[in-house]
């Protein structure tokens, strides 16, 4: 408090500097201090409850994310059930039942982002998109799919479940190729 320059940063142009007492000076500071401090703690609760929202707002949308998925199959289990209760019924009636139910499944797949993946035989085999069950011996290109034992899905990019395929695999004992026997026996 010795220095004059420092005081008179505190005290206002034009006061002069004996006019005001320590205890103005320290009054004055502590009333700032006090000010800041409330804003502070108004500042870091605001960020509380900001914190909270964001936190009640992502339970509430992982809570009730599949609910645009469930309106879309809700005709589903209706077409279903209608099918169950029309037991009596033609088999062509009980299929054509099916096929559309199948039709309006597929339509809610299709708005949620959900599409198949089912290769085409002689298609190239995707490690990413299929699974290979087996493979066979065959005379079309390796590592070519043969048959599809269950679709596959995605959802939007991501595969939700792979395709199970059979894949073609080189005939070992055919000439020309690198590890038949016949090669074997020539060295």
């Amino acid at each position: 408090m010795s220095d004059p320059k420092a005081q008179s940063d505190v005290v206002p142009p034009g006061e002069p500097q004996e006019a005001r007492s320590v205890d103005e000076l320290l009054a004055e500071a502590t009333s700032k201090l006090d000010e800041q401090r409330d804003a502070w703690l108004r500042a870091l609760a605001d960020a509380e409850n900001a914190r909270k929202r964001a936190q009640a707002d992502i339970a509430q949308t992982r809570k009730y994310a599949a609910e645009r998925i469930v309106e879309d199959l809700l005709p589903v289990a209706d077409s279903l059930e209608a099918a169950l209760g029309a037991a009596g019924a033609a088999p062509e009636a009980l299929l054509a039942g099916v096929e559309l139910t199948l039709k309006l499944m597929r339509n809610a797949f299709e708005r949620a982002g959900v599409a198949e993946v089912n290769p085409a035989a002689g298609q190239r085999f995707d490690p990413h998109r299929h699974q290979a069950m087996s493979a066979v011996e065959s005379d079309q290109e390796p590592n070519t799919v043969l048959a599809v034992m269950q679709k596959g899905y995605t959802l939007h990019d991501r595969v939700v479940r792979p395709a199970l395929v059979t894949v073609a695999k080189a005939v070992e004992n055919a000439p020309g190729n690198p590890i038949c026997d016949s090669n074997l026996e020539s060295n």
